[in-house]
């Protein structure tokens, strides 16, 4: 049989290696032949735009170049099949037997995981024996049932390497002042809060963390920065992106677009633009916002070792998996040890994880809802921990594009 590989959702740091791991694994199976890539995600098994990877992957520096390349080689979606859309189940499965395709792999995020679920479960319903199997990626490392998303870690180290640099630009000045670092995590703060992995290297900023999982209190925050101004004259700022008022709305919702995706996501930004200008407006001192945006999705030139040798494994279990009979499940990493790390993979049945969000603790959060507190740290290291080598060219990295 042949076997399909798409990826979909917010690109990553690490999802190509995932993908290099799915590869490698199927290259080692003889019930294996074929490995075709879909262009765009679900979008390219529907309109079979798929791709040979061996045309493309033709020797060990190649893959290794995948393992190193951030974003999605194979190009991405956010298409969410529609319910009751039989068409639209005849086309994939028109595509699959094409192809011969006998397991699907889904690389992407909680609504990547949607897919699986639906995909699997039509198969199982029709008695279609394709097996179809989630690989986890987020960089909001939101995705139940897995300890850490793969891609997350990677995200987590440009984080706080970022925060780190914006930190010594602001205290050059002699001059108040109040820096925003808007980061992404629409309605769970584990990325936003990894920058506390800062004080493990003696750091003091961030000096303030807020997350979507805490009402945010704009007066209290002008009063938590005008105390800390009377110590501290430059202040830091970490604050996600869906952070929302105590009535529900987004902090920074005037200076968002309204505009939603397939899944029904609003798309999120403006609240350190939002936040700049309440300072500058009530405190009057030198303040400026920072949006980090698509840059700690696919910052390669920091990326974390763990992360992608971990995604590696990641693809490469997800083929052991469905070898070995499973089919409508998301792999997932379980947490052995944080001291010393060590994690092992399993897989968990997708329906545990589609369309569910996993929350930053709240045990982790301070009582003042504008922090993270210590017990954080031992999470968050492993996962940022270890460099990577780099193929340069003319002073810049070297990617692999199709």
């Amino acid at each position: 049989m042949n076997i399909a590989v798409a990826q979909s959702g917010g690109p990553t740091c690490a999802i190509n290696a995932s993908l290099a791991g799915v590869y490698l694994q199927a290259l080692k199976s003889e019930k294996i032949d074929k490995i075709f890539g879909s262009l765009n995600g679900i979008e390219g098994i529907i309109k079979q735009n798929l791709i040979n990877l061996s045309d493309y992957l033709k020797n060990e520096e190649d893959i290794s170049l995948l393992v190193h390349t951030p974003s999605t080689v194979l190009g991405s979606c956010r298409y969410k099949i529609p319910e009751g859309a039989d068409d639209i189940y005849e086309k994939i499965l028109e595509c699959f037997r094409k192809y011969d395709i006998g397991i699907f792999f889904y690389i992407g995020g909680n609504d990547s995981m949607d897919t699986v679920m639906k995909l699997s479960e039509y198969f199982r319903k029709n008695s279609i024996d394709i097996k179809v199997i989630g690989v986890p990626k987020t960089i909001d490392n939101d995705l139940c049932g897995t300890d850490h998303s793969p891609g997350f870690g990677s995200a987590a180290k440009y984080v706080n390497a970022t925060v780190q640099e914006i930190a010594r630009d602001s205290r050059v000045y002699s001059a108040k002042s109040v820096t925003i670092i808007e980061i992404m995590g629409r309605h769970a703060g584990w990325l936003t809060a990894s920058s506390c992995c800062l004080r493990a290297n003696g750091e003091i900023a961030p000096h303030f963390i807020y997350l979507p999982e805490i009402p945010f209190n704009v007066d209290k925050f002008i009063k938590d920065v005008k105390e800390l101004q009377k110590i501290n004259k430059a202040v830091i700022v970490a604050v996600s992106e869906g952070v929302k008022l105590e009535g529900g709305s987004f902090a920074g919702e005037q200076y968002q677009s309204g505009k939603t995706d397939a899944f029904g996501h609003q798309y999120l930004s403006g609240i350190g633009k939002y936040l700049e200008n309440v300072v500058s407006d009530t405190i009057g001192c030198k303040v400026r916002s920072i949006e980090l945006n698509v840059m700690q999705r696919c910052s390669s030139h920091i990326a974390s070792k763990t992360d992608l040798d971990e995604s590696v494994e990641i693809g490469k279990s997800a083929v052991k998996s469905a070898l070995n009979g499973y089919t409508g499940c998301m792999m997932c990493y379980i947490r052995d040890s944080s001291e010393p790390y060590s994690i092992h993979i399993e897989s968990i049945p997708v329906s545990q994880t589609a369309n569910n969000e996993k929350y930053f603790p709240m045990e982790w959060i301070n009582s003042e809802g504008n922090n993270v507190s210590d017990d954080a740290i031992p999470y968050f290291l492993p996962l940022i921990q270890g460099e990577v080598e780099q193929k340069m060219k003319n002073g810049m990295p070297v990617h692999f594009v199709i």
